[in-house]
């Protein structure tokens, strides 16, 4: 019925592989295998070269072998050129002493970024292999305490909570320091006595920082600028470097992308809160870059228009415990922005959704993305319109647990229109998720558009797998957000699924068999197919 699947995959630093592979090719008969976060991958998984391994399905066949691409050799990096930045010069004042349209390039090396950098106009910031852009600090004064080991000096003063938290007691995801032993990311603890091995506690009205292990013999770091790079300029490119340990807020970006700005070829990794942010960057490009472990998303957008987000792999964010569930944690979340799209990304194994779409968006494309094993929802669109969702393969999502999870389709699934006007979703392949296609009608209030509201909602082309537990496809309202008859259209798609009999079709708390949904006035030139295989477990 369709043509055989893009996926993606690192193969190397800041590198990602595309690679057709055909759906039944790669059969259940793969070991499955424990996402980082804890989050369980489906039965259907290929393992790439390099070990990555990516979900894809849905599959039939169980005896079926799987299909490895040919490796491939990455083109060699350009080289390096412009105005060398030593890892001992401020990069800050030597960018901003620079004219507008420089190149500059970063020496191999770790370069301590003690202020932002604020390119100026159609600045290029690159740099050689090994370059790495760092906001931490060494901490090397140590005392023993008891058990523990402590410094002192080193935080800033106490500051307010923003965000919200998995713990939503110990209310801590928000401070934005971060400690690393040898470069191994430490847990925050909220309180001095529960320090141990691999953790660590910072005493504010102390400046004290508490480690389990013992420092002396190793490097500790401990993040303390908040940005790396930013500022107003247009036309600014960013390529080649690695950027981590940056102290970024709640929300806030360790790259924020600017008008016209093209970000490239990087890896942005764990960094407080957001990799790279898009903010009032009309035009900006985020393409191929290797984005992991930050503390709450790996990219965030907000206030743009026609930005383009492509062919990154944004992976095993939200490492510091932002709510799981429902505030701003996970692959990609972009809000208030106008056109422009997300496409061909891979968007695994994050804690949280894998790619939201909340708070106005409008004409946004969501296309051929690999949204694998992300905690929450695969995609969720939310309050916006004029939306288009196609051709993505979102397999394995919403199996976290955790505050506020769950398994109805108020809980969402695979994919998840929530309020959301002239939406349509066509041509994914939807397997294995908490819940196939959830479509939820609340009471939102008005906004600029006026009161937000479910209307016009298509679901067309789809491959459906849904196989076990009460996963299910179909509405949901609350009572102040009664969807009128003929709002939202199924037909046309294609669903596998453990049993005809089985109820996997829902409409506002009722359900339905395949022939009784079909009797409903839904998908009525769609095909049903009955697949004995085992549910994911």
């Amino acid at each position: 019925m369709k043509p055989p699947l893009t996926v993606l995959a690192v193969v190397a630093t800041g590198t990602v592989m595309a690679a057709a592979l055909a759906p039944q090719a790669l059969g259940s008969n793969i070991s499955s295998l424990d996402s980082p976060v804890g989050i369980r991958l489906p039965d259907e998984a290929a393992t790439l070269p390099g070990g990555v391994t990516i979900a894809v399905g849905p599959s039939d066949d169980p005896t079926a072998t799987p299909t490895t691409p040919p490796a491939t050799t990455p083109p060699p990096a350009p080289a390096c050129s412009g105005v060398r930045i030593l890892p001992t010069d401020n990069a800050a004042k030597v960018v901003a002493g620079a004219p507008v349209g420089t190149t500059f390039c970063f020496a191999k090396g770790l370069h301590r970024i003690g202020e932002t950098i604020k390119p100026r106009a159609n600045q290029v910031l690159t740099g050689e292999t090994g370059s790495v852009l760092t906001g931490s600090v060494p901490l090397t004064q140590w005392t023993a305490n008891g058990d523990d080991w402590v410094t002192t000096g080193a935080l800033p003063p106490a500051y307010g909570q923003t965000g919200q938290c998995e713990d939503n007691v110990a209310n801590i995801c928000y401070l934005r320091e971060q400690v690393f032993l040898n470069g191994k990311h430490l847990t925050r603890v909220a309180s001095r006595d529960k320090v141990a091995p691999g953790t660590f506690f910072g005493d504010y009205a102390a400046n004290a920082v508490y480690v389990g292990d013992d420092p002396r013999k190793v490097a500790v770091e401990m993040s303390k600028t908040a940005t790396a790079i930013d500022g107003g300029a247009t036309g600014v490119t960013v390529r080649g470097l690695t950027i981590e340990h940056f102290a970024t807020a709640p929300q806030g970006g360790a790259v924020v992308l600017g008008h016209n700005w093209k970000v490239t070829d990087n890896e942005i990794r764990w960094n407080h809160a957001v990799g790279a942010m898009l903010v009032n960057a009309d035009g900006a490009l985020l393409d191929e870059n290797n984005i992991h472990h930050n503390g709450q998303l790996g990219v965030g957008q907000y206030s743009t228009l026609n930005g383009t987000i492509s062919r990154n792999a944004v992976t095993d964010n939200n490492t510091d415990g932002f709510w799981i569930a429902d505030w701003e944690s996970g692959g990609i979340k972009t809000t208030w922005s106008n056109g422009g799209s997300v496409k061909g990304n891979l968007i695994k194994a994050n804690r949280g959704v894998g790619l939201w779409s909340d708070a106005y968006d409008d004409g946004r494309t969501f296309d051929g993305n690999s949204i694998v094993g992300n905690a929450a929802d695969g995609i969720r669109f939310e309050i916006g319109r004029n939306g288009v969702i196609s051709d993505n393969l979102v397999t394995g999502n919403g199996h976290g647990t955790g505050r506020g999870s769950g398994r109805s389709l108020w809980d969402g699934g695979g994919i998840n229109i929530n309020t959301s006007s002239n939406v349509q979703v066509r041509d994914n392949t939807v397997a294995n998720n908490v819940n196939g296609i959830s479509i939820q009608s609340r009471t939102r209030g008005d906004g600029p558009w006026g009161r937000n509201l479910l209307r016009d909602i298509s679901i067309t082309g789809n491959e459906i797998t849904m196989r076990g537990g009460t996963t299910a496809t179909g509405m949901v309202q609350n009572s102040g957000a009664a969807i009128p008859a003929g709002e939202v259209t199924l037909d046309k798609n294609s669903y596998v699924l453990d049993s005809l009999t089985s109820d996997r079709f829902q409409n506002n708390g009722e359900w339905y068999t395949a022939r009784e949904w079909q009797q409903s006035g839904q998908d009525k030139s769609s095909s049903f197919l009955s697949n004995r295989l085992p549910p994911p477990s």
